[in-house]
């Protein structure tokens, strides 16, 4: 930093010089000097947490009558500057950082005590409003940073992440219904396998992903208890007896949504169960978001020399050098996406590991991955719907061309002329290269009842 364009700041372990302009002290300042490792900062849902939590703890410290209203108040406005992504600039912690997240926690309480020292008309480190004594009063980065990862995480799985499964959900039941007319051969192992409706398909896809949300919803519960007032250890040393009750209500409040006290407060502070519970469910979703976009680049391959039973709407070209080309692209994308989470559940479940005694020093990383993974996962599945899924069409004449030459039309044989004979006909007609009606006309067994089995729509 050029000498011009900083200022000294002070803490315990001495000076530290820090960008003129910055609303950040030397504890921030040491942080990122000290992990310039990934350039990836904890994002927008976990700042907007961080300031939901200085807010209502000033409201609680002030209540309880531990912060001077004046204090309080400055407090409260410069965190609700946060929570509206004013200062997001000023938070530079990498995402890769000290343990439990005492730097990110720091860089909140420095930012919102040189905010609020301006609001009360002075200058930066003027520490009219202290970061620690006022801040950070009643707090410690072990109850705060595991309570921010459990806010942004409600926050994101409710406003995001769910409407965007039941818009998913709703697209995946309309083809269902769009597509029931249409009778298609089956396939398992990747073979030929007897008729099913693709609507039918259709809405197996749609109750996989129908079921995923509900997992989702319901584990996402557990991140509604929070252990603010939990302070270091779980015993809330420092704290007014009536803060962590004030100050909890006063984030349900701000948020509208259900957070509560613990049944165990120790047991919040010493795991972050409901933070891996959730990803597990997402890991869940992620797997049949691979296999629903598996399934669709099947049945759109081609589009001559493939399966081609559905056509995806066409939304970039597909190639540098072959000209016409059109791949799958939103499918490919969604499959990188799912892959993503799933790494991200291995990091999960490493950084879960972490609780030792009464804290999990991962936390950072974890609320790192679940967050990226709840936003990424709500992002593809609205773009996957609106770029792909809206727009996608069955090709009947495909379908029923495959259906015709399918030899497992043959099992509806099997209760009138037996598993062997049947058999013995799919046989022959895959030697001779001829369809199962031909094969069973020249054997002479073409019967009124056989006739009657073949029909397609019976087997569905």
């Amino acid at each position: 930093m050029d000498s011009m364009s900083v200022r000294i700041g002070r803490d315990s372990l001495g000076e530290v010089r820090i960008p003129a302009d910055a609303l950040y002290g030397p504890q921030t300042q040491r942080a990122v000097e000290n992990f310039p490792v990934s350039g990836l900062r904890l994002p927008r849902a976990f700042i907007r947490a961080q300031g939901l939590i200085k807010a209502s703890a000033a409201h609680a410290n002030m209540t309880c009558g531990q912060l001077d209203e004046r204090k309080a108040r400055a407090i409260i406005q410069a965190a609700e500057e946060v929570i509206e992504g004013k200062w997001d600039g000023q938070f530079v912690v990498d995402a890769f950082q000290a343990g439990a997240g005492t730097s990110q926690n720091m860089n909140a309480n420095e930012v919102i005590a040189n905010r609020a020292t301006q609001l009360l008309g002075g200058q930066i480190d003027q520490m009219l409003v202290h970061p620690n004594d006022d801040v950070n009063m009643a707090q410690s980065t072990n109850d705060t940073i595991h309570v921010a990862i459990n806010i942004a995480g409600a926050e994101l799985v409710q406003h995001e992440l769910l409407p965007a499964l039941d818009r998913t959900v709703k697209v995946l039941w309309a083809k269902s219904e769009q597509f029931m007319g249409i009778i298609k051969a089956g396939r398992t192992h990747l073979q030929d396998a007897v008729p099913i409706r693709m609507g039918q398909e259709f809405s197996g896809y749609a109750q996989s992903f129908a079921n995923a949300r509900e997992r989702i919803r319901q584990t996402a519960e557990r991140l509604y208890e929070i252990g603010l007032g939990g302070n270091a250890v779980g015993t809330g040393i420092n704290a007014h007896p009536q803060y962590a009750e004030l100050a909890i209500e006063e984030i349900a409040r701000r948020t509208g949504l259900p957070f509560a006290q613990p049944r165990n407060r120790f047991a919040f502070m010493q795991n972050t169960a409901a933070a891996l519970e959730v990803h597990s469910a997402l890991k869940e979703l992620a797997v049949h978001v691979i296999k629903v976009t598996s399934d669709l680049r099947l049945l759109s391959s081609g589009p001559r020399t493939g399966l081609a039973e559905v056509q995806l709407p066409a939304v970039q070209p597909g190639s540098s050098i072959m000209p016409g080309k059109v791949n799958p692209v939103m499918l490919e994308m969604s499959y990188m996406v799912a892959a993503q989470v799933i790494g991200n559940d291995a990091t999960m479940t490493v950084a879960g590991c972490g609780s030792q005694l009464e804290i999990n020093v991962m936390m950072p990383v974890i609320g790192y991955n679940l967050l990226q993974s709840i936003t990424i996962l709500s992002n593809m599945l609205d773009v996957l719907r609106e770029k792909c899924l809206e727009g996608l069409e069955a090709n009947e004449v495909q379908c029923a061309k495959w259906m015709e030459a399918s030899l497992s039309l043959v099992t509806a044989l099997n209760p009138l002329i037996g598993y062997d004979k049947a058999a013995a006909l799919a046989k022959q007609a895959f030697s001779e290269n001829k369809t199962l009606v031909q094969v069973i006309r020249e054997a002479g067994l073409w019967s009124p009842d056989i006739e009657e089995a073949l029909r397609p729509e019976k087997m569905v």
